[in-house]
Parts: C-alpha cells; structure tokens; sequence
C-alpha cells in the first residue's frame, strides 16, 4: 500500500489515480495521520451474482411446478 500526504495527492492526483486504476490501494495521510484509503473500485460481478443459481421450494415442491400446476398446464 502506497502513502500520500493530502498536498501530494493534490499535486499530483492524475499519478496516484492511475496507480489506483492499475490495483494499487493508496493510503492518504495529513499531518502524518492516515485519514482515507484509496481503492480501486472492484470490476468483477457483485455477490449475489455470483451465486449459483437455486430453484425456488415450497413446501418441498417446486415453485415453477406448483405455478404450472395452478395455471392447469
């Protein structure tokens, strides 16, 4: 992790965005304190995407057959 002082960081924004583009997290720090974090913003999909998907269950049937079942298909 990279540090910058907020007077760096406003000096030379263009420099530290593009370490952050490339992957790099960059910590801010003022007066020697560190007062943000920097991070690159993440390109894969969310979570929930993620996930495999489950088939629903009611009652231990399945919801699309009980749909199917209602419709009287």
């Amino acid at each position: 992790m990279r540090e910058a002082s907020f007077t760096e960081l406003r000096s030379q924004a263009t420099r530290f965005f593009d370490l952050v583009e490339a992957g790099e997290v960059i910590r801010v720090t003022r007066n020697g304190k560190p007062i943000a974090e920097i991070h690159p913003v993440p390109r894969d999909l969310p979570s929930w995407k993620r996930r495999p998907a489950r088939p629903l269950v009611v009652s231990g049937a399945s919801l699309s057959r009980l749909i199917l079942q209602d419709r009287g298909e």
